[in-house]
C-alpha cells in the first residue's frame, strides 16, 4: 500500500515520492476512502505506535478523499467487477472499489503491486512501483 510506503520512508517510498512528487504539487492527490480504511486497520493491526500512526495520519490528512457513495463509482464499480468475471480474473472487493474510485475521479491510480493489471488499460491508468 503506497501511503505505508511514504509513512516507513523506506526504498519503495522515496521512489514514489520522488518520481510522483506528491508533496510538490499544486495539486493534492486522492485517496480512495476505502484505502484510509485500509491503511488505518494495518497499522492498528500491526500495532503501530502513536509516534508512527500520527505520521500516518498526518500524511492521510494531505490527501484528498473520494468517497465510493457517488454514481460514477456505482457504474464503474459495476463495470470492472462484470469485466473481471467474463475475463476469469480475481480481484478483492476493496480493490475493486479503489479502481472504481480511480475510474471516476479520472485519476491515476498509484500501487506497488500487481493486482489491478487487469483493468490497466482497460478501465484505469496505474503506475506501479515494486
Amino acid at each position: 500500500m503506497v501511503v505505508l510506503h511514504l509513512v516507513r520512508g523506506n526504498e519503495t517510498g522515496r521512489a514514489i515520492d520522488a518520481a510522483m512528487r506528491l508533496g510538490k504539487r499544486a495539486e493534492r492527490p486522492l485517496i480512495s476512502v476505502v484505502t484510509v480504511g485500509e491503511a488505518l486497520a494495518f497499522a492498528q493491526y500491526r500495532g503501530w505506535g502513536e509516534d508512527k500512526t500520527e505520521r500516518l495520519r498526518a500524511l492521510l490528512e494531505q490527501l484528498v478523499p473520494i468517497d465510493i457513495h457517488d454514481e460514477a463509482v456505482f457504474e464503474a464499480c459495476a463495470a470492472m467487477h462484470t469485466y473481471l468475471v467474463r475475463k476469469g480474473k480475481k480481484l478483492s472487493d476493496n480493490d475493486i472499489w479503489i479502481a472504481a474510485c480511480a475510474r471516476a475521479a479520472s485519476a491515476t491510480l498509484i500501487t506497488t503491486d500487481k493486482d489491478f493489471d487487469p483493468l490497466h488499460g482497460e478501465f484505469i491508468q496505474r503506475v506501479c512501483f515494486e
